[in-house]
């Protein structure tokens, strides 16, 4: 295994110990979110982290790291509602919940070790910031193909998107000492 691969199995262990914690305080009433929904919220954590970054002051006490693991989440939560389509199933016991969240994990950790070879880890000498104003620019291009019904002519779709900002999230929360025992 891959430091970066470690890395990345830690901060996905630290988000989703929180989705699972959520998820037994309020259920899975993230069903009822459409995917336009979700997109608008991981928008809602990127724009606060970027004007945090831009204004160097917060006046709320909830740090970056929790919007990152925010954007984690939701973006799992978009392709778990992808992956379950018009079900009307509402919610999950704990092992099944998390065996969709790893099903996730997992074909997105495959595509950031694809993308990794290609790249060589340049995103380890990348801003934050820089990651930030990536994220922001694929929830514009997710928004897009929503309005869009889905329907692209030569672009990948809403799937990709969505982990390529999770991939981008998780990166951030390693440069920031997220990934440490």
């Amino acid at each position: 295994m891959t430091q970066t691969e470690i890395e990345y199995r830690r901060v996905i262990d630290l988000c989703k110990d929180l989705f699972l914690k959520k998820n037994k305080d309020y259920g899975s009433s993230w069903r009822i979110l459409r995917l336009p929904s979700l997109t608008d919220q991981i928008f809602i954590k990127a724009q606060r982290i970027r004007s945090i970054q831009e204004k160097g002051v917060q006046k709320i006490n909830d740090g970056i790291d929790g919007e990152f693991i925010g954007i984690v989440n939701y973006c799992i939560i978009a392709m778990i509602q992808l992956c379950l389509g018009k079900s009307s199933q509402m919610e999950f016991e704990e092992q099944e919940l998390s065996q969709l969240y790893d099903e996730q994990v997992s074909k997105t950790l495959a595509l950031l070790l694809n993308k990794n070879h290609d790249y060589g880890e340049a995103w380890r000498d990348m801003r934050v910031s820089s990651m930030t104003d990536l994220i922001l620019m694929k929830i514009y291009r997710t928004k897009q193909i929503e309005d869009n019904q889905g329907q692209t002519l030569v672009s990948e779709g809403v799937e990709a998107n969505y982990q390529d900002m999770l991939n981008y999230a998780v990166f951030c929360l390693i440069l920031m000492g997220k990934a440490s025992v």
